[in-house]
């Protein structure tokens, strides 16, 4: 039971890579990640590197935000709610099969 909070943190850290290629996903959801990365790479920080052991805060902070943000979305993939995006298996296709159906005109039942 010890650490229990930091597993589901990198558990959800982990579930990101299944969040950028599930379509479903809305497009802010996966910029704010990009963001993160983005930021997380660049030369400069709200904190310089000169400070080391602090220096990494900043970027901490900011991936904590984005976690627990996105928990909602990143939960569904880590428990094994989201595994597979049915909406391609039907994609342009006729899902009922031999139905007879008649559309009736209402000007017609005079």
């Amino acid at each position: 039971m010890q650490f229990l909070a930091i597993r589901i943190f990198f558990k959800r850290v982990i579930a990101i890579r299944l969040l950028m290629v599930d379509p479903t996903v809305p497009k802010r959801k996966k910029l704010l990640v990009i963001f993160g990365l983005f930021y997380l790479f660049l030369p400069f920080d709200l904190i310089p590197a000169v400070l080391f052991p602090i220096a990494w805060m900043d970027d901490l902070i900011l991936w904590i935000f984005i976690v627990l943000h996105l928990r909602d979305y990143l939960d569904k993939y880590w428990m094994g709610e989201k595994t597979e995006n049915i909406r391609k298996n039907y994609r342009g296709k006729d899902i009922i099969d031999d139905v007879e159906f008649d559309v009736e005109d209402e000007d017609n039942d005079e």
